[in-house]
C-alpha cells in the first residue's frame, strides 16, 4: 500500500509547477507589515539615547559627543522597541531585510551639520 502512496505523490508532483520562485531572477515582494531592519533619519535624532536604553539586546549605541549613531545588525531581534521610544520619531521599521553575512555586520551614521551659509559681501554704497 505504501508503494501507491508513493506513486500519487511522485506523478502528481511531475505535473504540476514548483512551489518555489527562482530567487535570483524573481525578487520576493514584501508586505507592508514584514519586519525588515531598522532605519534613522539622522538629521532629526537628538542623540538622547533612549533607543539604547530600550533596546533588549543592546545592539543600538549612541554617543552624543560625536553625533554617532550605531547598529549591530546580526544582534538586532527587530523587535521595535526602539521605534516606539524614539521622542523625535526619526527611527522606522523598513520592510527589507539586511543581507546575509558572515561577519558581524555594525552601521555607523554619523550627524554631519549643513554648511553654514555665508552672508553675501557687502558692496559700498554708490554716493
Amino acid at each position: 500500500m505504501g508503494v501507491m502512496k508513493l506513486s500519487k505523490t511522485l506523478f502528481q508532483n511531475l505535473f504540476r509547477k514548483p512551489d518555489t520562485k527562482m530567487y535570483p531572477v524573481i525578487q520576493r515582494e514584501y508586505t507592508e507589515r514584514t519586519k525588515g531592519h531598522i532605519g534613522i533619519d539622522i538629521e532629526n535624532c537628538l542623540f538622547c539615547g533612549m533607543c539604547a536604553r530600550k533596546c533588549p539586546c543592546h545592539a543600538i549605541t549612541v554617543d552624543r559627543n560625536s553625533k554617532t549613531w550605531s547598529i549591530s545588525r546580526m544582534q538586532c531581534i527587530m523587535c521595535r522597541c526602539c521605534v516606539g521610544y524614539c521622542p523625535k520619531h526619526c527611527l522606522t521599521m523598513e520592510n527589507t531585510y539586511t543581507p546575509p553575512s558572515t561577519t558581524k555586520v555594525v552601521d555607523t551614521f554619523t550627524f554631519v551639520p549643513p554648511p553654514a551659509e555665508e552672508a553675501p559681501a557687502e558692496t559700498p554704497a554708490a554716493e
